[in-house]
């Protein structure tokens, strides 16, 4: 393999192959490398933007959202912090903020916090 690709999971490039799998000297997340070699791409998440996310960031919501589910709305200004990436979909995140939890939200609606 000629080049070692980022760390899916922080995104960073200080990786390593090591036996059979992939390992991230910053966050410690290890991926199989026949995985890697199989995307061919890596999914990248971006917010309204155009900022990537990873997991573990933070976001604020950029327009008044009602919340199926719950009577309480999602105003703007509204604080996620440590988001988690969907598996295969670059347009979803889950999160919780103070009142609601378990928050499955479309990124076109977030912004990546400062």
């Amino acid at each position: 393999m000629s080049t070692i690709p980022p760390c899916p999971q922080c995104t960073l490039e200080n990786t390593y192959p090591d036996g059979d799998n992939f390992v991230c000297a910053d966050c410690g997340y290890e991926w199989p490398q026949a995985a890697a070699s199989s995307e061919g791409s890596t999914l990248v998440v971006r917010d309204s933007n155009g900022n990537a996310l990873a997991n573990g960031d933070t976001v604020v919501v950029i327009k008044d959202l009602k919340v199926k589910g719950s009577s309480i709305p999602l105003k703007q200004g509204t604080v996620i912090k440590n988001i988690r990436l969907v598996e295969d979909d670059a347009e979803h995140i889950e999160g919780n903020s103070d009142k609601i939890k378990g928050l499955v939200l479309k990124v076109c609606f977030l912004r990546k916090a400062n």
